[in-house]
């Protein structure tokens, strides 16, 4: 800073990326809270009063309540987002904004019924390949990367790296957790229409329709909140977070298929969740589905602590290993 130029101003903002599952005819989607706002779906946002809120946590669930209604449970903190260049078209006098970006989870409870939720394929529609992989990445996302990476060894091992190399029709090497390194890629070839307005340019009218923009970092916070989530369902059983109070396999499997994005072989994961030791049979049966009933489960009440710390790893259960 030049002698004698005052300190530019700096706000904190907390913005929320809060997950529910939407269950219609038995097929699970994942939704993030979006009420609108100046630039249509907007993430759920707080500024932080030192003076009236003693954490940060504290103003997020208190703007978030007063907002929506909605009071957080599972909360957990992502990342700091304060890249000066992504601010770049800001009025001169506006404050630079330091977002800190959350996650967290609501169970269903009809929440998703309300208004303000959307589904997140709006913003990233090459993440859900329970159908096969998308039209979207081999007709529109890899040749455009192809051709942004040229001769370029290196990004061309970058782009089989992080959106994983195909074959035909097969998937060799996806990880659905590098949701965020596929964005990232995608803002480094100048793909979205982030990646020209934070650099105070217009998008040429060439530019490809790969999801919604969204104001500031929060497409960038939408991504690494997805990344986590799905990297924690290898490790920790913060699906749970996600189901109701009862549920059957099916449903649990279907809500682990709509968070990775991936199909999930049946028996391999009855097999694994039910060795788990976190869930138990309540006697009951369920005909939500329709078919014959199936059993219902709960959360094991011994394993309360498991909820938080032990290991469910839905990763091994993938179709096709």
């Amino acid at each position: 800073m030049t002698s004698g130029q005052p300190a530019q101003p700096v706000r904190v903002e907390l913005s929320a990326v809060i997950v529910t599952l939407e269950i219609d005819a038995g097929r699970a989607r994942p939704m993030v809270l979006t009420p609108r706002g100046a630039e249509g779906r907007d993430l759920p946002t707080a500024a932080f009063d030192p003076d009236r809120h003693r954490t940060l946590h504290e103003a997020l669930a208190d703007g978030v309540e007063a907002t929506s209604g909605i009071r957080l449970g599972y909360v957990e903190q992502l990342y700091t987002f304060g890249d000066p260049r992504r601010s770049a078209a800001r009025d001169r006098d506006e404050p630079h904004t330091v977002s800190i970006g959350y996650l967290a989870l609501v169970p269903p409870d009809g929440a998703s019924a309300r208004p303000g939720w959307t589904p997140w394929s709006h913003w990233f529609p090459w993440e859900d390949r329970r159908q096969g992989i998308p039209q979207i990445l081999t007709e529109t996302i890899l040749p455009r990367l192809q051709d942004w990476a040229g001769s370029s060894i290196q990004r061309r091992e970058q782009i089989a790296l992080v959106f994983g190399a195909h074959d035909g029709a097969q998937d060799i090497g996806w990880r659905d957790e590098l949701t965020l390194e596929r964005y990232e890629m995608l803002y480094s070839a100048r793909l979205v229409p982030e990646s020209w307005r934070d650099r105070g340019a217009a998008a040429p009218p060439d530019i490809p329709a790969l999801g919604a923009p969204a104001r500031r970092d929060h497409r960038r916070i939408l991504a690494t909140a997805i990344g986590r989530l799905r990297g924690k369902l290898k490790y920790r059983p913060v699906l749970f977070e996600l189901m109701g109070e009862v549920f059957t396999l099916t449903e649990l499997q279907r809500a682990a298929e709509a968070v990775s994005g991936v199909a999930l072989h049946k028996q391999n994961f009855r097999r694994m969740v039910e060795r788990s030791g976190l869930i138990e049979p309540t006697g009951g049966v369920s005909t939500r589905l329709g078919g014959r009933p199936a059993a219902e489960y709960r959360f094991g009440a011994e394993a309360i602590w498991e909820r938080r710390a032990a290991a469910v790893r839905f990763g091994g259960a993938r179709r096709g290993g």
